[in-house]
């Protein structure tokens, strides 16, 4: 449930949350490298048929940002603040698949270098944009080795590892989003009641809440994570950062194998609540974006939907609600066998 952030028990020891001045600050700075990504209200029969009566949906779409995902908010966030030496020298990070193109495509705006980490698993649509993006890529067996193997490039070749979801900056970065989000539906005479959107890590649902709750400390947040993939809501009910040890979803851009300490405490401070879906669920909330909004979406994309027709429906029943769609990088091979599966 939602704290206010002045909480003592909200705050880590060595870090401060972001403020709306410098949420504001850092979107003016992202200037053009960023898309701001535009926001509509969905009608459509056959999605007022799922919802609660009187719901209304504004989207938020992120995935028609660069490259495909919100990624490049919080990794060019984090690589503005770098000095000239350490831009030079280069970065590093790990990903299933977003955050290495932002990653790459990052470097190549600020004219530097990315090796990025992925996982053999990895969807080679997201293999083929990194490379084309010109960073290098090397595949791991899996995530956890993944971590490890980054760590040892920044150790051995002087890169700045640049984290997929924690830190203040890449939170900054994100909270971008929520600012944004605010800002046009009011534009609009809009006044959300609720805010949904996926988490992998958390860094993009802690960024997107802080700011929502700044300007809007009444609107609801609500997190959603794949049951495959719940350590945001593993470590909601433990009250401590908790890890998992597979990944286990088609959502594999929400697979983060642990949530770590900024990231969880950020969103234990302003976040209300963080619920589940599955698979099946995800599927259907895909084939539902793309019938009504004419949106093809990978399945993270979509989870936040998911939530909305699924566990959140009563509980939004005759709300305005935004839902964040996070990203849309996938292949045609692959999102037609998803939205064919039944």
């Amino acid at each position: 449930m939602y704290v206010p952030a002045s909480a003592p028990s909200a705050l880590p020891a060595m870090h401060t949350f972001p403020t709306l001045p410098a949420i504001r600050a850092a979107r003016h700075r992202l200037d053009d490298l960023v898309e701001t990504t535009g926001v509509r209200r969905l009608r459509d029969d056959a999605l007022e048929a799922r919802l609660a009566p009187g719901t209304q949906l504004w989207l938020k779409e992120e995935l028609f940002q660069r490259t495909g995902s919100f990624k490049p908010r919080g990794a060019l966030t984090v690589m503005l603040s770098l000095s000239p030496e350490q831009l030079a020298r280069g970065v590093t990070g790990v990903s299933a698949g977003n955050h290495a193109i932002s990653l790459a495509y990052s470097a190549r705006e600020l004219r530097t270098t990315a090796k990025v980490v992925m996982p053999r698993t990895a969807n080679p649509f997201r293999i083929m944009l990194c490379e084309e993006l010109g960073a290098e890529v090397m595949l791991v067996d899996t995530v956890h080795e993944a971590f490890e193997t980054a760590r040892a490039i920044e150790r051995d070749e002087g890169r700045t590892f640049v984290h997929p979801y924690e830190g203040p900056l890449t939170a900054l970065g994100t909270a971008t989003v929520g600012l944004e989000f605010i800002e046009q539906t009011r534009a609009n005479g809009v006044e959300l009641d609720a805010v949904v959107v996926a988490a992998g890590g958390g860094g993009l649902t802690g960024g997107v809440a802080c700011a929502v709750k700044l300007l809007a400390p009444h609107v609801q947040v609500f997190v959603v994570e794949p049951e495959g993939a719940d350590t945001m809501h593993r470590s909601f009910a433990a009250g401590s950062p908790q890890s998992i040890d597979t990944v286990r979803t088609i959502a594999d851009s929400l697979g983060a194998p642990r949530c770590e300490p900024y990231s969880f405490a950020l969103n234990q401070a302003y976040v209300d609540d963080v619920v589940l879906v599955n698979d099946d669920a995800i599927r259907d909330a895909m084939r539902l974006l793309y019938r009504s909004a004419k949106l093809v979406t990978e399945p993270a994309g979509a989870a936040s939907l998911a939530a909305v027709l699924g566990p959140l429906r009563d509980r939004l029943a005759g709300k305005v609600v935004g839902v964040v769609v996070c990203g849309g990088n996938v292949d045609a091979t692959t999102v037609c066998s998803l939205l064919a599966k039944s």
